[in-house]
């Protein structure tokens, strides 16, 4: 059976075009069953709909809490029997409850070399702090904030001329090559996440994850994703 992903965006849903086309392309053997967002103006959608993807928006106006808006994500989303859960710039918070439900599926995207610059404003934060090196990590989703174990890294070199937007364009673009990779590996049954830790094709992966632009042999076969603004 093809690999069913479920993705997850509040915004421009750039990382979700990149998987579409990745998957259209023959280079992701996976499906999108559904695209969920929280904002019913995020442009994602549109890309959703262009696609023939299944959309669900969710207020969460119409919830008490975050358990009450999550347990409803939980409710839409599972009826599409999602394989993999694909955080991509979906900007909330997720409750314990969520994420342990998920818990082995659920894969998230963040704009940082992790463990480096959680939260918000990681490209200002690593100008700021001097950085060289900069990019964007790939990780199963615990209950710690961008926590979890990190699957792999794409790196940029952080220009003396760089400011926020320029050092986060070139990051997205790494974004776009590293995500469906990494989707790859997990609609193709090499990707786990078990008590070991996270596995590919049963070997354990390096604590900061594989990086990109240097996988091993046996990983370097399929092409990237191509990039899409």
């Amino acid at each position: 059976m093809t690999h069913r992903l479920a993705v997850l965006i509040s915004g421009n849903g750039t990382n979700l075009q990149a998987i579409i086309d990745s998957i259209e392309a023959g280079q992701l053997p996976a499906s999108i069953a559904v695209v969920l967002s929280n904002k019913t103006t995020a442009a994602g959608l549109q890309r959703a709909i262009r696609a023939g993807i299944a959309t669900i928006t969710l207020n969460k106006e119409n919830y008490p809490d975050r358990a009450a808006f999550d347990q409803a994500m939980i409710a839409e989303l599972d009826q599409f029997q999602p394989d993999t859960i694909v955080l991509a710039g979906f900007m909330r918070i997720l409750s314990p409850a969520f994420v342990h439900h998920y818990s082995g599926r659920l894969i998230n995207i963040h704009p940082s070399l992790l463990p480096r610059h959680k939260g918000l404003h990681t490209h200002l934060h690593a100008i700021e702090a001097g950085d060289t090196e900069h990019g964007c990590s790939v990780h199963f989703v615990s209950d710690e904030l961008d926590g979890g174990p990190i699957i792999a890294r794409a790196q940029v070199p952080v220009l003396a001329n760089d400011n926020e937007e320029t050092l986060s364009n070139r990051v997205q673009a790494r974004e776009y090559e590293l995500y469906p990779r990494v989707l790859e590996w997990r609609a193709a049954g090499r990707l786990t996440l078990d008590p070991r830790g996270v596995q590919l094709d049963g070997q354990p992966i390096p604590a900061d994850g594989f990086d990109l632009d240097q996988l091993p042999a046996g990983l370097t076969t399929a092409p990237a994703g191509p990039r899409r603004s």
